[in-house]
């Protein structure tokens, strides 16, 4: 961390670049009067008092008198820390009381939410996953697995129960379902999706292979959302089923299954030949 980042940083927090200056100046030499400060920190002698003062009246810096001239101190950090983090808690739960009663006011049936992108898609998993209380549900591949996957644990760790299905190698979490013939999947699909489910009140469902391109709803509708429960359970059932079987049963069920797709989807025989 350098000061051009905790200028930035400071700045985010309602800080002016002159007055995270002003401070950082008087936490490396203090007491400094006004022009003494000008002249470390850089602030032009026209702006310092002005930028002072808007330090004084956030109770960041004080000032005090030593004989005909004006010295000023800053805050010791460990109390501008626990200011800030006292400030920003009452302002983030007023920001949170205000719109969740303005939100509750005017609250209409939610819309499907097309979520584009594909870092947009995954930051935005990333936090429903995180509000997570009793439950998860996935169907999900394992380049998107790594991202997520401190905060599946972290759900777990709460207590969170995590269900699914995973298109990969190797488990990273015990609490998936391995899908069987992946490669044959992505040959039949072309595509990697993804369906997260929180709660049984919540999804996020659509494809995720397209970078910037892809594309995912987000919707609360609890129709949809018992729909995409019972896609990933069906999942889940089909695979761990076959993961039972050996030898000519296992051939035979998967045989089943091939022919099964085939005559649902009207694929030629060669197109089944091509998926495997």
């Amino acid at each position: 961390m350098n000061a051009k980042n905790i200028i930035e940083n400071m700045k985010k927090i309602g800080f002016t670049e002159y007055e995270v200056k002003a401070y950082m100046s008087l936490l490396e030499k203090h007491p400094l009067n006004g022009y003494g400060l000008s002249k470390v920190s850089g602030i032009p002698r026209s702006r310092i008092y002005d930028v002072l003062q808007n330090l004084e009246d956030k109770q960041i810096v004080f000032k005090q008198l030593d004989g005909e001239s004006t010295v000023y101190f800053p805050l010791e950090p460990h109390l501008l820390v626990s200011k800030l983090e006292n400030e920003l808690h009452k302002i983030i739960e007023n920001v949170k009381t205000y719109t969740t009663e303005l939100y509750e006011k005017n609250k209409n049936e939610q819309p499907m939410i097309t979520i584009k992108g594909y870092d947009q898609i995954m930051n935005f998993i990333e936090l429903i996953i995180g509000q997570a209380k009793r439950r998860i549900a996935l169907s999900i591949w394992d380049k998107e697995m790594e991202l997520i996957i401190n905060p599946i644990k972290d759900a777990i760790n709460r207590n969170v129960s995590v269900r699914g299905i995973y298109f990969g190698e190797e488990l990273p979490i015990e609490q998936l379902v391995l899908h069987r013939r992946i490669d044959r999947y992505l040959k039949e699909k072309k595509e990697r999706y993804i369906s997260v489910i929180i709660d049984n009140e919540q999804v996020v469902s659509g494809v995720i292979s397209r970078g910037s391109e892809s594309r995912a709803t987000w919707i609360k509708d609890p129709g949809f959302v018992e729909m995409s429960e019972d896609y990933i359970s069906h999942d889940v059932m089909i695979n761990a089923y076959s993961r039972n079987l050996e030898g000519e049963t296992k051939e035979a069920f998967e045989s089943f299954t091939d022919v099964s797709r085939k005559n649902y989807f009207d694929y030629t025989d060669d197109d089944i030949l091509n998926f495997d």
